[in-house]
Formats: structure tokens, C-alpha cells, sequence
């Protein structure tokens, strides 16, 4: 990869009282941005009651917007980006952790962008993608075409660029790397208005999906300084952040109005699951002592409310959707792939199975909805305890009324009287408890048949040579390294990547504890690569900066393990390996050539 330096179509139905306006043509086609903030939670905005921060562009959205005051995604960034893409429970898309090889979408799967796509849109994703770094499971392979993004799940974790921290960065611009200058949220929002502009005379779908507020905290000084030292606020960078994110949105807002492309633009904005920042919490599922959580328990990486109940605004002038108001009923992430196809007239053939469903009757304000309870799963909770999965196991069932809980125990709370979660009415009404937990068995009956490994592609002329990283090691349990906090003190652990030998070849593959990029040696006495049933293995020379081992190898899935030996004899793996057909079994020449 170069481094390259920068500076039958379906009527739209609107809310009572409007016109039919039938989404059929391209001068009608309305466009789509998908604006998702990163571990901001519920309680993170001054229009939902946050006494300290201050979000005035997003209060003035919240305003105009018809806003989902019950909307439910899931508690972590992989699952809820996955349930988003393809409208399916993100068990079932096979993209359920954070690491651990199960970031990635079974390739079955297609998306919103291969949606709209199809459909005559120009396609683009701007930030954070998390559902994996290799092909095909990047936003290129998954039906964007344009994008611009940081890789893993956070700027600065192991597989993104080396040296990234928030400021100056290296993203990957459409499989290039690039560095631009400034802090990233304004470069997401400088990109996502190029992309904007670029496209404004033809129907565009924009996933616009920020890593800020996600941790590490950095942002530009100017923006925490309204928040330091004060005692009502747990972490002043988060709300830094927040704010940041907030004039970035009124930017946004200003440059759709000039380039007169607001009032037919559904505009959503949303966040992926709930606070991680926004207030001090004494334990995950707790109340929080310092902070604001809008009167909820939980915070990200709880199935309780405040862990996975977020905003949801939706604006669309033309399309009725202004005004200002609340849609109170049950909905979800699941549900935006059906409800934008709906809404702009594109017709989801059997090939996408969203599990979601269109929410055009609550937008509409009439008809019958239909649908009556919603299933979340953690799989494998807060800290990946165990695989394999068990069912019921970190779940909440949900209706209007009641939230039947399986987080530790088993607790019920009636959620319209006990909004905090706090009183456990199991014991008082085991007919409910029953009834909620058989609407869980159809969930785990589709889900669990698809909740096995996903493997990358190993001589995919896409992507050639291919660098994996410790992040995706399919382990049994926990997280493998994941962060250069870890990696840094070469913690002797490895585990196998599940791939899939696209073409049967010659293949060289290169161990290293640092990405290439790091220009660091190995530290290690020997080395062992084990692939298809071959083993190969030999001393590190000193200074070396990378172990190479050329392998013949036969097409179709596999795994792929590695080891680098101390002088003690023990044992890390290569966190970083990079594969590359050098000789196709079919055509000698053609991979040499490259």
C-alpha cells in the first residue's frame, strides 16, 4: 500500500397531514447521511437534560427532528455496526466483539451500501468501520465507494496506523494510506463535506461515523476547557469532545443549506451504544455518582438501559420528518437499513433478511406496528468470559413495558415505573418472566447457527500482500492483544487466524512484533509459522526486523498460528504478519509481476 501525503420501487409515505411524495426518480431520490457518534451515551446532550454540557447544534437538530426516545442498540461498537450495515442481530451477521477474530461480517452478508449502491447512489463511509481491516471485509469490499478511515477500533490500537493519536494522522483513503492535517473529528466532517460536495447533483448515501468520543480522551485543548474543574463532570476531554463534534454538526448543517441539498437530505444522527466518559460509574451496570445518564443504569457494556438505550434524530424537510417530536415506541439499529430503503424507495429484495423492520408507520404517526418486544445479546459479556456462546447468557428482553434482564441473574424491571432499574419484580410476576424469556428462544434458534469464525482472505488480488494483526486471533476466551500498551511488554500468548487461502500458490510470510512501519527489530530467538498442515521454523537472526518464511500452499480455509521464542524458551506470537502471494499454482507469473 502506497503512502501518499494531503494536505420496483416503493412510494415514500410522510407523517399525517403531508403530501405522498414517491421516491422514484433521480431529481426525487432524496439523499442520506448517517451521522454515529462513538460511546456517547443518552444522557451526553443538553437537549436531553445534561446540565453541564452544552451541544446547541445538536439541541437545534433534536428540535426539528422526529426523535426515537426508545431506541436500542447494542452495548459495544462491532455488534451495533454490524446490526446498522445489514439490518440483521449482529449475532447472525457473525460480528459480535470487538476483537478476537469476530469483527467481521460473514461475506454472505451484504449492506446498506450495496443497497443504495445498486440503486443509483454514489456510496461513501467516513471514520470508524470496526468490522474488519482485511478484504474482504473492509468498507471498499462491503459496497462503499469512497472511503477514508482508520482502521481497528479506536485511532491508535494496533492495527490502525502506526503513530496515530487523534492529531496529523495516517487514514486510508480507497486502499491508500494518507496523512491529513488536523485533529480527526474535523477531518471526518471535512471529508464527509468533500464527499457531500462531490456528489451534490446526484443521490448520495453518506455513513459518516465519528471514533470520538471513544477513548483515549485527547482533544484539542479549547474544547475541555469549558468542562475543567468541575466537580459535576467525570472526564472533562470526553465532553470536549462532545462539543467538537457538535460545531463539527453545525458546519455540516451550514454547508447543506448553501449547497441547497438540506431540505431533501434525511439527515440521522445516533450514536453506537451507551457512555463510556459521560459520568463515574462504581460498576458497570451501576448508577453513576458523578455525571449525568438521563436517569438510567448502565453504562457501554451493559444490556441494561444506559449501556445500550441511545438518541436517534431523523430529519427530512421534504419528506415531513420536521417539527420536533417523540416517537416513544421500541426501536432499534436493525431497523435503519429497512427504514431508509423505504423511505427513498428501494425495494430489499431476500437477498438482505433484515431481521429489522421498516419504521415508516411511526414516522407516519399511523397504520399498525406490528412488531411487539425487541432481543439484545452481549454475546459473551462485558469481558468475552467464555466461547463458546451460551444462550440467554448477558441478554435483555424488551417490550414497552418490561425489561427482562439475564446479566448475572435473572432480574425483571417494569420499565415505564422504574426507569433506573432498580427494584427487581421477578418474584412478583413469574408469568411475565416466563412469557419474555420464550420470545428469547426464536432469537437464539437464528442467531446461534451463525455464530462461527469469519475468516480473511489470504491471496485476494484486492489486497496483496495481507497484514494481519494480533487483534483478530481467534481465542477461546478474553481479548488477545489488542493495544500497543499490550503488545509493548510482547506478552507470550498467540492464537490462530481463521483464513481462507484464496489461491494456491507460493506464499511468503513475515513475522514481526511491530508493524513494518515501526522500523523495530525482532526481539526473539526463534521462530515457528504453522499453516495448512505445514510447519516451518527457523533462528531469528540479530537485528532482524522481520522473520521470513516461504511456504507452498494449497487453496481453502485454514489457520494460521505463529511464534517468536524468547532464550527462555517461551512463546509470544507475531502480532503483525504479513502474507503475500508471491506464485500462483494457476499463473507462475501473474503474482511476481505485481
Amino acid at each position: 500500500m502506497r503512502l501518499v501525503f494531503a494536505i420496483s420501487s416503493v412510494s415514500v409515505f410522510l407523517v399525517a397531514g403531508s403530501d405522498v411524495c414517491a421516491a422514484d426518480s433521480p431529481a426525487t431520490k432524496p439523499n442520506v447521511i448517517l451521522v454515529m457518534t462513538d460511546d456517547q451515551g443518552y444522557g451526553d446532550l443538553s437537549c436531553h437534560g445534561n446540565p453541564v454540557l452544552k451541544t446547541p447544534h445538536l439541541d437545534q437538530l433534536h428540535a426539528e427532528a422526529v426523535r426515537f426516545t426508545d431506541f436500542h442498540v447494542s452495548p459495544f461498537c462491532t455488534p451495533t455496526r454490524a446490526a446498522l450495515m445489514t439490518g440483521n442481530n449482529p449475532g447472525y451477521t457473525g460480528a459480535y466483539r470487538t476483537s478476537s477474530g469476530r469483527t467481521m461480517m460473514h461475506p454472505d452478508e451484504k449492506t446498506v451500501a450495496h443497497l443504495f449502491g445498486e440503486n443509483g447512489y454514489a456510496t461513501g463511509m467516513i471514520g470508524k468501520w470496526h468490522l474488519g481491516d482485511n478484504a474482504p471485509h473492509r468498507p471498499q469490499d462491503r459496497g462503499f465507494q469512497d472511503v477514508v478511515w482508520h482502521r481497528c477500533g479506536g485511532i491508535g490500537q494496533a492495527s490502525d496506523y502506526w503513530g496515530n493519536d487523534y492529531f496529523d494522522d495516517t487514514y486510508e483513503r480507497n486502499g491508500e494510506f494518507e496523512k491529513f492535517e488536523g485533529y480527526c473529528t474535523d477531518v471526518w466532517f471535512r471529508e464527509g463535506i468533500r464527499f457531500v460536495e462531490e456528489n451534490k447533483d446526484k443521490p448520495f448515501f453518506l455513513y459518516l461515523a465519528l471514533n470520538a468520543p471513544h477513548g483515549p480522551y485527547h482533544v484539542p485543548e479549547e474544547w475541555a476547557a469549558p468542562y475543567q474543574n468541575n466537580k459535576d463532570v467525570a472526564n472533562a476531554n470526553f465532553y470536549g469532545m462532545v462539543a467538537n463534534i457538535d460545531h463539527n454538526m453545525g458546519i455540516l448543517r451550514e454547508r447543506l443549506d448553501e449547497l441547497g441539498l438540506a431540505e431533501n437530505t434525511i439527515l440521522i444522527f445516533m450514536t453506537d451504544n451507551g457512555t463510556s466518559g459521560g459520568g463515574k460509574f462504581p460498576t458497570l451496570d451501576a448508577e453513576p455518582t458523578i455525571g449525568y445518564n438521563a436517569g438510567m443504569r448502565g453504562r457501554k457494556s451493559t444490556v441494561y438501559e444506559g449501556g445500550q438505550r441511545v438518541p436517534f434524530f431523523i430529519h427530512w424537510p421534504k419528506g415531513g420528518l420536521d417539527g420536533g417530536r417523540d416517537v416513544d415506541t421500541l426501536a432499534a439499529h436493525i431497523d435503519v437499513l429497512p427504514t431508509l430503503a423505504n423511505l427513498c424507495g428501494i425495494e430489499v429484495s431476500e437477498e438482505y433478511r433484515p431481521d429489522g423492520v421498516s419504521l415508516r408507520v411511526l414516522l407516519e404517526g399511523k397504520g399498525k406496528w406490528a412488531r411487539h418486544h425487541l432481543v439484545e445479546q452481549y454475546h459473551a459479556g462485558a469481558y468475552g468470559k467464555a466461547f463458546p456462546l451460551e444462550p440467554y447468557d448477558y441478554t435483555v428482553v424488551m417490550t414497552e413495558r418490561w425489561r427482562l434482564v439475564n446479566s448475572d441473574g435473572e432480574r425483571l424491571f417494569e420499565i415505564e415505573k422504574d426507569p433506573a432499574q432498580r427494584k427487581n419484580v421477578a418474584g412478583e410476576h413469574p408469568e411475565v418472566v416466563a412469557r419474555l424469556r420464550a420470545l428469547y428462544d426464536p432469537f437464539w434458534e437464528k442467531v446461534s447457527p451463525r455464530l462461527t469464525p469469519v475468516r480473511i482472505d489470504l491471496g485476494n488480488p484486492a489486497e496483496n500482500p495481507t497484514v494481519l494483526c494480533s487483534q483478530d486471533w481467534y481465542l477461546p476466551t478474553g481479548n488477545p492483544p489488542w493495544n500497543f500498551n499490550s503488545i509493548k511488554k510482547l506478552p507470550k500468548v498467540t492464537g490462530p487466524w481463521m483464513v481462507d487461502v484464496k489461491e494456491a500458490g507460493r506464499y511468503r510470510i513475515t513475522l514481526r512484533q511491530f508493524p513494518v512501519e515501526a522500523d523495530m527489530p525482532v526481539v526473539a530467538e526463534r521462530a515457528k509459522v504453522e499453516i495448512a498442515g505445514k510447519t516451518a521454523e527457523k533462528p531469528v537472526e540479530p537485528g532482524s526486523k522481520g522473520v521470513v518464511f516461504e511456504l507452498d500452499l494449497p487453496a481453502g480455509p485454514t489457520e494460521l498460528v505463529t511464534w517468536l521464542y524468547d532464550e527462555k524458551g517461551k512463546a509470544g506470537g507475531a502480532y503483525f504478519t504479513e502474507v503475500e502471494l508471491r506464485v500462483c499454482s494457476k499463473n507462475p507469473l501473474a503474482a511476481e509481476s505485481k
